[in-house]
């Protein structure tokens, strides 16, 4: 138990002495210190006065001790004179007395004004040493504060301080959000182009982009159909018509009236109409027989085939 109770005073005792290591201010400490010392040479200019007040004390106890003396003696002549030589001798018995304790008080007096010149010695040299400490405290509080000021401009420079590994993070998370949410918005674009994603805001049926690639392909073969049933259907009639057009601009001027009379001949084929199989013979407008309104028989058009 002993043992154990030293180690546990130990480990607290180290534990408070790092916490006042972090807590710990130099200026504070030597401002401190400068204190406590200006406390000390107080204390010793007191203790010079108290020397110095008991040596007066003595002084003025050796005063009254003389004045005694000369006293005495004073009357020890008078009682002389008068012949009380018993008178005389009291009185010579009590200055003997006062004058030994006259040499004592001396001596304390002695001892006192050493004490007092020993005091002031050492005032002299603690105000010394007080202001080799002033100056020195000043020089170290201002190297301190300067290191201090380097540590900070250091860390700020480097980023190995705690604010700037704080700003260091902050930044570092706001590029990975940033980068993210690149990333994000890249991706919905891709998968809205593909079609992935579907327009709530539409009021259709909400078909999905396979249903509308089905049915934009649908659409795009009933147009084909649809186109290759009026090429089939139109294309043989824009032929037709184009030769119907050929041949009535190469047909001559009908000439005023006809030699004979004739029988009104059938109506003959268009040109063109023979080479088109399967199709009827369809009367040429041109080509009708024409009626005068003064003779009977029609004037026969000369055929542009045989040139009559």
């Amino acid at each position: 138990m002993p043992g154990l109770t030293g180690r546990m005073s130990t480990v607290v005792k180290a534990k408070i002495s790092k916490m006042l290591d972090k807590t710990e201010d130099p200026a504070e400490t030597l401002d401190y210190s400068y204190q406590k010392q200006l406390e000390q040479l107080q204390n010793v200019k007191k203790g010079i006065a108290d020397v110095v007040t008991a040596k007066k004390r003595i002084q003025a106890q050796e005063s009254g001790l003389q004045q005694q003396i000369v006293k005495l003696d004073t009357q020890a002549r008078q009682a002389l004179a008068a012949g009380r030589d018993d008178l005389a001798r009291t009185a010579l018995e009590r200055k003997n007395v006062i004058q030994s304790e006259l040499q004592s008080l001396d001596t304390q007096v002695t001892e006192l004004e050493q004490q007092q010149e020993s005091l002031t010695n050492s005032e002299q040299n603690l105000r010394t040493k007080i202001e080799q400490f002033r100056t020195k405290k000043e020089v170290i509080k201002a190297q301190y504060s300067a290191a201090e000021a380097q540590v900070r401009i250091s860390e700020a420079a480097t980023g190995v301080g705690d604010s700037m590994a704080d700003v260091g993070l902050a930044m570092q998370r706001a590029t990975d959000k940033t980068e993210q949410m690149k990333a994000r918005a890249s991706a919905v674009q891709e998968l809205e182009a593909a079609g992935t994603f579907d327009d709530l805001t539409t009021l259709g049926s909400g078909e999905d982009d396979i249903d509308r690639q089905l049915r934009e392909l649908s659409s795009t073969s009933a147009v084909d159909d649809e186109m290759a049933k009026l090429k089939a259907e139109v294309g043989p009639g824009s032929q037709l018509a184009g030769e119907l057009a050929a041949g009535s601009a190469e047909e001559p001027a009908a000439p005023a009236a006809a030699p004979e009379p004739a029988a009104a001949p059938e109506p003959a084929a268009a040109p063109g109409l023979a080479a088109v199989p399967g199709l009827a013979a369809v009367p040429d407008a041109d080509t009708t027989p024409q009626f005068d309104e003064h003779s009977a028989e029609p004037e026969a058009q000369p055929d542009t085939q045989t040139g009559a």
